[in-house]
């Protein structure tokens, strides 16, 4: 609901978290960073994204932002949650030729033309899987795996914030325009907040794919903010 300043309260509410189109009144324990794919495959050079030939070179400054999101998150008691995407060494999670996703999955399709480097990519316990080093999660953070664009599908994710009385979710990661909006569209329609650090995300193509991401967010499916809002917010915490 909105209160007389036109902020929106999610759940007990508690901090102002500036936002557009409005503010919102969170509270830090119904609060969870997600981070989508921050793995070596869509941040890092020899990486499959770059390999498949996408621009990269926004990564670095991204991986900074978000690591200062988590420390943040993780001293006012967020929960952080960290997600993986890939598959099994053989590829059964991808899917086959019936699968949509085997024919627009870039990675796959990298390595049906590469066939050098199949088993290579997003495989899980290989190095294009993994996390990047700089965003290794620490105790107390979840990591979850995922098979398709979207986190919410077929993963443990709706069920482990429900549990912990998750309302609100603010969203990190790579990239904005695929795997990022793809889950907060379906957590919008799994009723929860979704809240997009716009300089803590970047985009896989051309630089107007992270406006038009920006724009479906704040005129649709959820709220838009950014890293100093979000740490500035969480620093007012009083400190135990």
């Amino acid at each position: 609901m909105a209160d007389e300043a036109g902020d929106i309260t999610v759940g007990k509410g508690g901090i102002t978290l500036p936002a557009r189109p409005e503010s919102l009144r969170i509270d830090p324990a119904e609060t969870a960073v997600v981070v989508i794919d921050m793995q070596n495959a869509y941040a890092s050079r020899d990486g499959y994204v770059d390999r498949a030939g996408f621009d990269i070179s926004g990564a670095a400054a991204t991986i900074e932002r978000i690591a200062r999101v988590l420390e943040t998150a993780r001293t006012a008691g967020v929960q952080v949650v960290y997600l993986q995407n890939g598959w099994d060494g053989d590829y059964v999670e991808a899917g086959g030729p019936g699968s949509p996703n085997w024919h627009k999955s870039n990675a796959l399709k990298t390595m049906r033309r590469q066939p050098e480097l199949q088993g290579k990519l997003l495989a899980r316990g290989g190095w294009d899987y993994a996390l990047v080093d700089r965003l290794t999660p620490q105790p107390g953070d979840i990591t979850l795996h995922k098979t398709r664009y979207s986190a919410f599908f077929n993963s443990q994710l709706d069920s482990v914030l429900r549990s912990r009385g998750i309302r609100t979710i603010v969203f990190v990661g790579i990239a904005t325009n695929i795997c990022v909006e793809s889950t907060l569209r379906d957590g919008f329609h799994l009723e929860y907040f979704g809240v997009m650090l716009e300089d803590a995300t970047h985009h896989l193509g051309p630089p107007q794919m992270q406006a038009a991401s920006v724009y479906n967010v704040e005129k649709f499916f959820g709220w838009v903010s950014t890293v100093p809002d979000f740490c500035g917010a969480l620093g007012q915490l009083p400190r135990e």
